[in-house]
């Protein structure tokens, strides 16, 4: 597959938007880099008695519309220009689920699967030492993002709080729940997701109790998509995949089943009672839902016309190109853009920092229903901008959180 630069295709989204709402050149011109990027050498001790340097960033896209959030990946192919585009589309969503948030992202190029426990906390503790000046409660709040976890973030809280000389819950978000974190939290990115699938299938007169669905991706997103596919529609999930490969069943396969199977084997793949499928086959499947879950650009001008889902819910990051998006939407396939359909995570987040600051604690019901109506009003947002300038949903999706971000830097005198 053809490697895309990300962060290209970013400010290539973000030109399309600015014609639509005729920008002002310098304007867009501030728009297309980040504000400040943070590049840092973390030596770590490892096991075997050596030291290994690691490299780190942290990204601040814009902070117009308040202090910038956004996750850290380890990821042995982590690249700046992955983390810059990644912290632009925390910064569009946050301002699309009109949330007093900016945008950004963190990043270690590592490979977390060959470090042990304690190597990776020494890791997580080290950039939390490279970075802390730059992160804060009022600045920037990280939180998890891929192999990083509850505990990932335990680590580095409590390395800030040691810093600061007082507990700080409210200086990173995705913590376990007995160290300030939210309930509601572990699913949230997938049922954010299928909320704004309810309004897409509604839109379009598709009753999910009858619809197929496929997912490409079985990580924490696509097991708990496919999950609550069943238990809040009773959707029929008839093919899923992982990085080895796919598999498929058109009566329909059980998530925990599969998620078993991928615990024991490290794959989806082989499952019993089902048929091999790619993950380029997999795009292509006569369904009523598509949801990628996994890397981005697996949906480009070559794949895009074969594409017959009538939602593509993109639960990935950046899992679609400019290209493909204008094909899938002359085929009249509604596409839920990642930006928007992937927000359940950081409304939760900051469901989660509200909880921190005032130091009192939701119950998961009220969490589900404060998403749902973020979500679903985001969605509807992008739905009548989309009608009403005549252009595909990420346009539309775009023309919302941009404005809103020019705004802000408008009332705050920038430009």
């Amino acid at each position: 597959m053809e490697k895309l630069n990300p962060f290209e295709i970013a400010q290539r989204q973000l030109d399309k938007c600015a014609k639509t709402l005729k920008l002002d050149p310098g304007v867009h011109a501030i728009l297309r880099v980040p504000t400040r990027e943070l590049h840092v050498s973390l030596p770590v001790h490892m096991d075997d008695g050596t030291t290994r340097v690691f490299q780190g960033f942290r990204i601040q896209y814009n902070d117009a519309r308040g202090p910038t959030k956004g996750g850290i990946r380890f990821h042995p192919e982590e690249t700046v220009d992955t983390v810059r585009a990644l912290s632009a589309w925390m910064t569009w969503k946050c301002s699309l689920l009109d949330l007093p948030l900016g945008g950004a992202k963190g990043g270690i190029i590592c490979n977390p699967r060959e470090m042990s426990e304690n190597e990776l906390q020494r890791l997580s503790r080290a950039y939390i030492n490279q970075v802390w000046q730059f992160i804060g409660p009022g600045k920037d709040i990280p939180a998890p993002d891929v192999y990083t976890t509850s505990q990932t973030m335990a680590w580095m809280m409590d390395e800030y709080s040691k810093i600061a000389g007082q507990t700080q819950f409210g200086v990173i978000t995705g913590k376990p729940l007995n160290m300030g974190g939210s309930a509601g939290r572990g699913d949230a990115t997938a049922r954010g997701g299928l909320y704004t699938i309810r309004e897409a299938a509604r839109e379009h007169g598709i009753d999910l109790k009858e619809a197929t669905v496929a997912i490409q991706g079985y990580g924490n997103a696509g097991y708990h998509a496919a999950r609550l596919c069943r238990s809040l529609f009773n959707s029929r999930v008839v093919a899923v995949s992982d990085s080895k490969g796919g598999i498929f069943n058109g009566e329909g396969l059980d998530p925990e089943a599969i998620r078993e199977h991928k615990t024991e084997t490290g794959s989806v793949i082989n499952m019993p009672n089902t048929k091999s499928v790619s993950n380029e086959e997999i795009l292509e499947l006569d369904v009523d839902v598509l949801i990628p879950a996994a890397m981005e650009n697996v949906i480009t001008e070559k794949n895009a016309p074969g594409v017959r889902a009538r939602i593509v819910a993109e639960l990935a990051n950046g899992p679609s190109t400019p290209e493909a998006d204008d094909i899938l939407h002359k085929n009249h396939v509604h596409v839920i853009p990642d930006f928007l359909c992937n927000a359940g995570g950081v409304t939760v987040s900051y469901f989660e920092m509200v909880q921190n600051f005032y130091m009192y604690y939701w119950d998961e019901k009220e969490i589900h229903e404060r998403l749902d109506k973020k979500m679903t009003d985001a969605f509807h947002s992008v739905l009548n901008t989309s009608k009403k300038h005549d252009i595909n949903m990420r346009e539309a999706a775009y023309v919302v959180a941009v404005k809103r971000v020019v705004d802000a830097m408008k009332l705050r005198g920038w430009i």
